[in-house]
This record gives structure tokens, sequence and C-alpha cells, in this order.
């Protein structure tokens, strides 16, 4: 198991060090701008999934825990927005992002 995790790491090395000439290119002679604004939508699209997902787990594992144990419902929904307010950021930063792109 040991070794699995120490080619992960030299994997991740490698793909590191491989990458430093991408973003070494000057951005006018890049072949790789005319799909910016696809990756854009693509990470976009990903993340605002992955959120709706994540909040949709927490909404209802919120409801279910305020069910189980109703004198809690303060502690449970400050914790819940927390977590939402965390979610919601993930999909904030990608937007951030693609209009940077």
């Amino acid at each position: 198991m040991k070794s699995v995790f120490r080619m992960l790491w030299v994997l991740l090395a490698v793909f590191f060090v491989a990458t430093v000439p991408a973003f070494a290119a000057d951005a006018a002679t890049s072949p790789g701008t005319a799909w910016k604004p696809a990756l854009g939508g693509f990470a976009m699209a990903i993340a605002s999934g992955l959120c709706g997902l994540g909040q949709g787990k927490a909404t209802a594992s919120a409801a279910e825990a305020i069910a189980r144990n109703p004198g809690a419902v303060a502690a449970i929904r400050g914790a819940l927005i927390l977590g939402l307010v965390l979610i919601e950021s993930l999909a904030l930063y990608t937007l951030v992002i693609v209009f940077i792109l």
C-alpha cells in the first residue's frame, strides 16, 4: 500500500514538472487560447452540479438531525448555514475564475 502512495506522489510530481512549460508560454502564441471559454464553462458546470448535490445532502442531513433531536435546532441551523456558505463559495470561486479566463 505504501508503494502505491509513493507511486502516486511521483506521478503527481511528474505532472507538475511537465506543466511548467505550458505556464511559461506566451498567451498570444499559446495554442490553447481557443479552449479557454469552453473549459471555463465545463468547470462551472461541474462546480455548480457538485454544489447542488452537496447542498441537497447537507439540507437532507440537517432535516433528519432536527427530526431526531428537536432540542438542537439552533446548533444544527448554525452548522447548516455555515456549511451551505462554504459549499456555495466553491461555485463563486469557479465563477470568478471563469470570468478571469
